[in-house]
C-alpha cells in the first residue's frame, strides 16, 4: 500500500496521508471542502467552454499555465465537494512538469479512502477532472 504513496509526487503523497489519517467519512468531506476553500478566485473571464471539464454533473473549470517548465493550475466548481476535489488535485499537481503529471494514474484516490465516500457520479467527476488536468498539462508543452 505504501508503495503507491512512495511513487507519488511529494505534495500528492502528503494529501493522501492526510486523508488516510481521517478515518471518519465526515472528516474526509470536511477536508475536501477545506481544499476547495483554499482555491484562489477563478476569473469569470476564464469560464470558457475550452476550460470546462466534460462529463461532470457540476460546472467545473480548469486552466493550466506553464511557468519555468512547471504547470500551474487554477480551477473552480459550483459544487462545494467538487470544488474540493479540484482543490485537492491542484494542490497535489501544481509545480510538477507536464511529463510528471501525464505519468500519474488516478489510483491514489483509493489510497485516500475518498472513493468509498464519493457517489458514483462524483467519483466519475474526479476522474474527468484528473484526465482534463493531464490533457491541459500536455497542451502546455505545445
Amino acid at each position: 500500500m505504501s508503495s503507491i504513496i512512495d511513487s507519488l509526487p511529494p505534495n500528492l503523497a502528503k494529501i493522501v496521508q492526510r486523508f488516510q489519517r481521517a478515518t471518519d467519512p465526515k472528516r474526509r468531506y470536511e477536508q475536501l471542502i477545506w481544499y476547495g476553500q483554499k482555491l484562489k478566485e477563478f476569473p469569470e473571464a476564464d469560464k470558457l467552454p475550452e476550460n470546462k471539464v466534460p462529463g461532470c454533473v457540476s460546472q467545473v473549470y480548469v486552466k493550466a499555465d506553464l511557468v519555468d517548465g512547471k504547470v500551474t493550475f487554477q480551477g473552480d466548481s459550483d459544487s462545494q465537494l467538487t470544488k474540493g476535489l479540484v482543490g485537492l488535485l491542484i494542490e497535489g499537481l501544481n509545480g510538477l512538469t507536464p511529463a510528471e503529471i501525464v505519468q500519474l494514474t488516478p489510483d491514489f484516490i483509493q489510497e485516500t479512502g475518498l472513493n468509498v465516500s464519493l457517489t458514483p457520479s462524483r467519483a466519475n467527476g474526479f476522474y474527468n477532472i484528473f484526465k482534463t488536468m493531464q490533457k491541459k498539462a500536455l497542451e502546455c508543452q505545445i
